[in-house]
């Protein structure tokens, strides 16, 4: 297949504990719950079809908040049992030292935490609730504890801008293995919620780019900001993170590799589009990702406007969701980039060669060090080592064929994760 899903977001319910301003969600308040929210069984099946299009996929089961749902448990279990990597996406507030060695127990493989600034009243007045920086804080600690790897999100505003480079260093000390940085959609409860300007954005993904490999085992990414690829091309075009693709790359992946789930059923490009290719309750998740008409448009997309005349169309694209809230139309072009395009052939993009079909095995010791790679990377890793090997025509994957491949894309450059 040439796009399969290995990141799917699931919206498991409306619910939540908290009233942030820019909920993408417009999530109801905790005692209103969603009456048309998929049922544990709707989920396990769900799963199930998932697991039949890609196995490997990373799962992000989220909100609302997702541990209000009395059977996160069992549904992320049902996950784990079908060897996917499981993720919940929280506030962190209900994350105490037991729940958090429970999910460490099923086999939850980690968290991401919102964190919105280090000052306490500052997080709250934006999550809407007092305490919840103490209660996310305290959240944070019960994950360390019990060995629940996690994540830090912070969501840029023109409240925390000032203290973005602080929050990161925190989040390495802390021992997150994630720093994502999340750039607003204005959409859902948040459609009338004041951004940061488009120059704000430029020199904020500037500073970050900067920070890679700053934090010797954490990685720092922008979400919803694909122009990050073209600033660590113009920066640097042989840079690990400009080789990188995807979720490693920071890239924008709607309805490519990646797509989310709504509480009822609907199956979207990312959280920020509530277009709706199908919906799992009416057809199967297979279905819906191999033949959706909205989905291939994705695919193969004739962007509009400064988008589809840029050189860096493929590497970056522009966000789909900006000019889909603006406008409608989710191939416009992304008004929020300042990069004047310069055009011609697209840049920062090797041209495909055709893949010989090998058999591919494994040694022991290859798959050693593919286990030593964070989970969050795993899957991506493991496909990019054995289209690398297909390209050399072996059948056997190695240490030192994945030390080839290490040394190919990084060179002498110590990378923030081994492969």
């Amino acid at each position: 297949m040439e796009f399969s899903p290995y990141l799917v977001a699931w919206n498991l319910t409306k619910r939540c504990n908290l009233k942030c301003s820019h909920c993408y969600l417009d999530a109801i308040e905790l005692e209103d719950g969603g009456t048309d929210e998929l049922t544990k069984e709707d989920g396990v099946s769900l799963i199930d079809q998932i697991s039949k299009v890609n196995p490997n996929t990373i799962l992000v089961i989220t909100g609302g908040e997702p541990l209000l749902r009395g059977d996160i448990l069992d549904i992320g279990a049902s996950a784990v049992k079908k060897l996917m990597m499981v993720v919940l996406g929280t506030n962190g507030i209900l994350i105490d030292k037991p729940l958090a060695s429970e999910l460490v127990r099923i086999g939850i493989t980690g968290a991401g935490i919102s964190l919105d600034s280090l000052d306490s009243k500052r997080h709250d007045a934006f999550r809407g609730l007092p305490g919840a920086w103490e209660s996310t804080m305290k959240g944070i600690d019960a994950c360390k504890e019990a060995g629940l790897e996690f994540q830090i999100h912070t969501t840029v505003n023109k409240d925390n801008l000032d203290e973005i480079d602080s929050i990161i260093e925190y989040s390495h000390k802390a021992g997150a293995r994630v720093f994502n940085l999340f750039f607003l959609v204005c959409t859902g409860r948040g459609e009338k919620f004041t951004d940061i300007s488009p120059p704000q954005y430029e020199s904020t993904l500037r500073r970050m780019v900067d920070m890679q490999g700053r934090y010797e085992g954490m990685l720092i990414r922008a979400r919803c900001a694909p122009y990050f690829k073209r600033i660590a091309y113009q920066k640097d075009p042989l840079s690990p993170l400009t080789k990188a693709a995807g979720y490693m790359g920071g890239g924008c992946l709607a309805g490519t590799f990646y797509c989310r789930i709504a509480p009822n059923g609907d199956v979207t490009p990312c959280p920020y589009m509530t277009i709706s290719a199908g919906n799992v309750k009416k057809e199967s998740f297979s279905s819906i990702w191999d033949n959706s008409p909205i989905l291939k448009k994705f695919r193969h997309p004739d962007l509009g406007g400064k988008c589809g005349e840029c050189e860096y169309r493929i590497l970056c694209g522009g966000c789909r969701a900006r000019p889909y809230s603006a406008t409608g139309d989710f191939l416009g072009e992304d008004s929020w980039c300042l990069y004047r395009p310069k055009g011609g052939r697209p840049v920062g993009i090797d041209p495909a060669a055709p893949i010989p079909n090998v058999d591919l095995v494994w040694d022991g010791k290859a798959r050693e060090r593919l286990a030593r790679i964070p989970y969050f990377l795993r899957g991506m890793v493991e496909k990019g080592v054995e289209k690398y090997a297909r390209e050399k025509g072996t059948n056997l994957v190695t240490p030192e064929l994945m030390e080839e491949l290490r040394a190919k894309r990084f060179g002498t450059e110590k990378p923030i994760f081994k492969i």
